[in-house]
């Protein structure tokens, strides 16, 4: 990046889940300037074969560093992350950060040793997870549940359908019946269900994400090439988070409002990207 330009960091998911990521990078580094790219036109991800989840995102990432120079780049998707990060590097020399369910904090968590992984069901079967829990929660019982409609809800929350209640209390019913106390948020879709999420399941008492850990691991890879304090200082005189929000599909409605809830106000909102149309702003 230019000197004087605040840290800029590229934040690439296949929807709106990686506003809970970007909004875990604010809260921690308040000076840093935000791009959002969410692959709406290819959702959802755990239905394309990798190849196709590969191809989408290296493009799509590639296309939007050269209109938007970054400093780091956050692939906020579970599904993604699993295939791409090493295509990804040997695309370019900034750094990538992925994201992966957090199966270590959550077995540093729990008391009983039931710990339960909500996923997409293809996150659920990749064998990373089998590696991961084999590493961090090998004296834990994990129950994965690859749910479908966890993600699509949490798309459709953002334009203003909430959840349905009885369906996810349905859909939870193999953790209420294992007994878990902890509970991994294994896709960045899921903490914005998180309200209804509590409801179903009253006894679970840890509810664990990946978000503040890759706000931290930002703040490390900021921090090797001495950009740190930028990204920590708040701009005066600078409302704005996100400078572009970009979707290849269509924009969800109200997105500005919906991300200025969650903390993130957003500059301009860009449909169809790469034909950048401008949907409107905060």
């Amino acid at each position: 990046m230019m000197d004087g330009l605040p840290p800029r960091v590229l934040v690439f998911d296949s929807g709106v889940g990686g506003l809970s990521v970007a909004a875990r990078i604010h809260q921690s580094l308040p000076g840093a300037d935000l791009v959002y790219l969410a692959d709406n036109a290819g959702f959802p991800y755990g239905g394309q074969s990798e190849q196709v989840v590969i191809e989408r995102c290296c493009s799509l990432i590639q296309q939007s560093l050269q209109q938007s120079p970054c400093d780091i780049i956050v692939v906020a998707c579970n599904t993604a992350s699993t295939v791409v990060l090493p295509h990804l590097r040997a695309m370019t020399e900034l750094p990538v950060v992925g994201v992966v369910p957090a199966i270590k904090p959550a077995a540093a968590c729990t008391v009983n040793r039931r710990v339960g992984l909500l996923a997409t069901p293809a996150t659920v079967q990749r064998p990373y997870l089998d590696k991961l829990i084999a590493e961090f929660a090998s004296d834990c019982d994990v129950v994965r549940l690859g749910h479908p409609g966890l993600v699509c809800w949490a798309e459709q929350l953002v334009q203003g359908a909430e959840p349905p209640q009885a369906e996810l209390d349905a859909a939870m019913a193999p953790l209420r019946e294992a007994g878990v106390d902890t509970v991994v948020l294994g896709c960045t879709h899921y903490p914005l269900l998180l309200p209804w999420l509590r409801k179903s399941l009253p006894e679970v008492a840890s509810w664990v994400e990946s978000g503040e850990a890759i706000a931290r691991r930002v703040a490390f890879l900021l921090a090797e090439t001495g950009r740190l304090a930028a990204a920590e200082t708040p701009r005066a005189g600078v409302g704005e988070v996100v400078s572009e929000a970009r979707f290849t599909g269509a924009a969800p409605p109200e997105i500005a409002l919906f991300m200025a809830e969650m903390g993130i106000s957003v500059a301009r909102v860009c449909e169809h990207w790469p034909g950048a149309t401008t949907a409107g702003s905060a």
